[in-house]
């Protein structure tokens, strides 16, 4: 599909009470379509792939524009430079977290942003670190246990933030790795202990929903599960 082609495509998908609806979720109304994630990712599907279309739908700073620019962008084509750019730009949670979940967390920048952003003071800035790491403990399968150390190391930093959006960012970090496996549930548990002792109610908030999800009779049963069936692979390999 052409550039024009896809803004037509926006425009008559347009929803002015979805628009509202966004609003009152802390979405800026500006330059937004209200048009759905689902139907985003049709589009997506019938334009493929397409570094080029994805920059010129970035740059039109049209709310959904930005959201379809990381869902067709290729992450191998992605430049830490244009990272730098984008995250800039970010100004909603929503593209914040399709951004990071459907882009950033698949290029080999996705680790060292993390880190990086999360010394960062911008709001959205920052909140890309922690949606990033929760979308990599979510989609990467084969990052190793001990990056996810190094990320929990930052949580507990990073708890004190009484901004909401960066601290429903945190707490989702936080509850994503500790669901990857037991030995990482053990520590996150650990992790929001520690959390739990800091004087700021953002911290508190943080721990204890973190801590009521990751010790609950779902979760952990559901990582017995997978921790079982991963060793009965294991052993079927010898």
């Amino acid at each position: 599909m052409l550039y024009e082609e896809v803004l037509e495509s926006l425009g008559s998908l347009s929803d002015p009470a979805a628009v509202a609806g966004m609003a009152r979720f802390g979405i800026a109304s500006r330059n937004t379509y209200g048009v759905s994630v689902k139907n985003l990712r049709e589009i997506a599907k019938r334009t493929g792939k397409d570094h080029f279309l994805a920059h010129r739908l970035w740059s039109s700073g049209i709310h959904e524009g930005r959201i379809l620019a990381s869902m067709i962008d290729v992450p191998e084509m992605v430049t830490e430079e244009q990272m730098e750019s984008w995250v800039r730009d970010i100004d909603s949670w929503d593209i914040c977290d399709q951004c990071c979940s459907n882009l950033f967390s698949r290029t080999r920048f996705a680790y060292v942003k993390a880190v990086e952003w999360s010394r960062r003071s911008e709001e959205f800035v920052k909140r890309s670190s922690f949606s990033l790491m929760a979308a990599l403990a979510v989609h990467e399968k084969e990052i190793c246990d001990e990056r996810f150390v190094d990320f929990l190391r930052i949580v507990i930093r990073e708890s004190s933030d009484e901004r909401n959006f960066v601290k429903k960012a945190v707490n989702w970090a936080l509850r994503q790795i500790g669901k990857r496996n037991l030995e990482l549930n053990e520590k996150a548990i650990e992790a929001s202990q520690q959390i739990a002792k800091k004087n700021s109610k953002s911290a508190k908030w943080i721990a204890f929903d973190a801590y009521r999800e990751l010790t609950s009779k779902d979760v952990q049963k559901r990582l017995r599960l997978k921790t079982s069936q991963k060793d009965a692979l294991a052993q079927r390999r010898l």
